[in-house]
Parts: structure tokens; C-alpha cells; sequence
């Protein structure tokens, strides 16, 4: 049989290939010829993926809590592929920053339009009982979802808003003595931290710093500001980072607090979550007033930061009940 000239070109295409990396081109035919076809469920390793559900209870829906929190942190898995993507990028241009922000916020939609699993999703009878079997792990120990902040902007947006003035000029590790999240896993008597932020900070506190340091010139925030420093239209660019600051900082948040009234709250006390957190002011957006582009916004958004959205919630939520 004759080859095509497209075939005689492939394959000196190939022989250089392996040419200039001194390999031999035949013997990687050869396993070419003896390997097996690949399925589509050897590729995604679909086997494995579905065993990874360890319910540590009886109770049904511990699976769905289990599942929908693997299909988290895949989607900031996802979310971290594309900051790499921008920050690592040769010759960055706005049209690709723009782009890839854009995944991002579509990867942020898919996840605060499905949070609906967790807050209507599973029996609160069921919750109330196999919760307790997951002390003291806690959703706030997703380090992933940490890094994406630290790659969406200014380290020092991160920090508590009591100490950012007095901290703008800090070091990285001073800052981070005081990043805002810390606040959140305090214990509700004494003010101490919990043994959940305790593990936290051992695990990932090298990390988070490194990519601090990594990300100081190549967070959104900066990039953008570089970007319009030197005069390119950054205007779509500004809508989609808009976008974003809404998503991680607003629309995420809420879905949590969401889920949290409607599992935890109860007259006249409130449950305390798996982790001893303080969710109460922890999570609403507008007490965190957490924004990663200030640059993007009026002084009369930020005043209202997440207000709205709040208090629509809780309406609904009285309403339902």
C-alpha cells in the first residue's frame, strides 16, 4: 500500500522529532502497534473517580454532601488551570487575560447556580445527624479555593479590613498574621483559634505564602493595572474582573450562608458548624466587605457591598419558613 503524501509528510515530521531528542522512531512505532485502543472510561479514570465517596455515616445523603463538594473542588481545580495560565503566560495580552477570566467566571456560575444541591438538596434531619461524624473538618479548610484568591489580587485586599491601612506597607508574613479568613475559624467563647484553622495554617501556610510572592506582580489586580498603565483598552477585561469580584466575593459567600441558615439556623440559637466557625459574620459579604478590585467600583458600591443580596436571601428564606 502506497502512503498519501500527507502520511510520508507526518512521518518526517515524526522521524525528526525523535531525531533531535535521540530517540529511535521505530521503537515507538512498535508501541504504537501493540497498544490497546483507549476507552473513555480508562482516560477520565472513571472507576476511581467513582469509588472516592467514603460516607462515614449510614445516612443516604452524606453522598451528596460528599460529591457535590469533589465537583468543588474540581471546578477550582479548573479555576487554578487558568490563573496559572495568565500569570505564567510569555506574552500576555489583554484579549487573553480577558478570555481566561471568562472560563472562570463561567466555572463560578456552574457553582453558585448548582448550590442549590446543598441548600435544598439533603434532609436537614439527615445533615443535623451524620455533621457531627465529620468534626472537625470544615469547607474552609479548601486550600484551592485560598490560592484563588491570592492569584485574583493584592495580597493586602486579603488581609482583615481593620489592619489593611496599617498593614499596606507590611511584609507578606505580617500580612498574613492577619488575612481575613483567620477571623472566621475563631472559637465562639473564648476567641481562640479552632483546632480546624489550626490544621489549616500547618498544611498550607508555606504554600500560600510562596504563591503570595509568586503572584505579587501577576495577581489579576496587578496585571489589569499594568495593562491600563500602558494604555490598552481594558474595558472588557474590567467587566469580566467585575464579574469575578461578585462571584468569589458576593454571589459564593452567600450560596454558603444560604446553606448555613438553612441548616443551622435555629431560635434562639444558632447551631455552630463542623468547624467551630463563625459563620454568622464570617460569611455575609457585607460584614467582610472583601472586594479584590476596589479601582472597579464607586465608593457607593462598596459602602453596600453585598447588602442587597443579603438581605433578599433572608426575606426568602423567613418567607419560605
Amino acid at each position: 500500500m502506497d502512503f498519501t503524501p500527507e502520511i510520508k509528510n507526518k512521518l518526517n515530521q515524526l522521524q525528526e522529532k525523535y531525531t533531535a531528542m535521540g530517540q529511535d522512531m521505530a521503537s515507538y512505532l512498535d508501541g504504537l502497534l501493540y497498544a490497546d485502543f483507549l476507552t473513555y472510561w480508562d482516560y477520565i479514570h472513571l472507576d476511581t473517580l467513582l469509588s472516592l465517596q467514603s460516607p462515614k455515616t449510614p445516612f443516604p445523603d452524606e453522598e451528596i454532601f460528599i460529591m457535590y463538594h469533589q465537583i468543588t473542588e474540581l471546578y477550582f481545580k479548573l479555576t487554578l488551570h487558568e490563573c496559572k495560565q495568565i500569570a505564567t503566560h510569555k506574552n500576555l495580552t489583554v484579549d487573553f487575560f480577558t478570555a481566561r477570566v471568562k472560563r472562570i467566571n463561567a466555572y463560578f456560575n456552574a457553582l453558585t447556580t448548582s448550590f442549590g444541591v446543598m441548600v435544598e438538596g439533603m434532609e436537614k434531619e439527615q445533615f443535623l445527624k451524620f455533621r457531627m461524624s465529620l468534626l472537625p473538618a470544615s469547607g474552609f479548610q479548601s486550600g484551592q479555593y485560598r490560592m484563588i484568591e491570592i492569584c485574583a489580587t493584592d495580597f493586602i485586599r486579603l488581609v482583615d479590613k481593620s489592619k489593611r491601612i496599617e498593614l499596606s506597607t507590611a511584609t507578606l508574613e505580617e500580612q498574613f498574621e492577619h488575612i481575613y479568613w483567620k477571623f472566621g475559624a475563631t472559637e465562639l467563647a473564648s476567641g481562640k483559634q479552632t483546632l480546624t484553622l489550626k490544621q489549616f495554617i500547618e498544611k498550607y501556610s508555606a504554600q500560600f505564602l510562596q504563591l503570595a510572592k509568586d503572584r505579587a506582580l501577576t495577581n489579576f489586580s496587578a496585571l489589569y493595572q499594568q495593562f491600563q498603565a500602558n494604555g490598552n483598552d481594558v474595558s472588557a477585561l474590567g467587566e469580566e474582573l467585575r464579574k469575578l469580584d461578585l462571584y468569589v466575593n458576593v454571589e459564593w459567600p452567600l450560596a454558603h450562608y444560604k446553606s448555613a441558615v438553612r441548616y443551622l439556623e435555629k431560635d434562639p440559637v444558632d447551631v455552630a458548624a463542623t468547624g467551630g466557625t463563625n459563620w454568622q459574620k464570617y460569611l455575609p459579604p457585607r460584614f467582610q466587605k472583601r472586594i479584590f478590585y476596589p479601582f472597579l467600583w464607586t465608593e457607593e458600591q462598596m459602602e453596600e457591598w453585598g447588602k442587597g443580596w443579603v438581605l433578599s436571601v433572608l426575606k426568602t428564606l423567613k418567607n419560605k419558613d
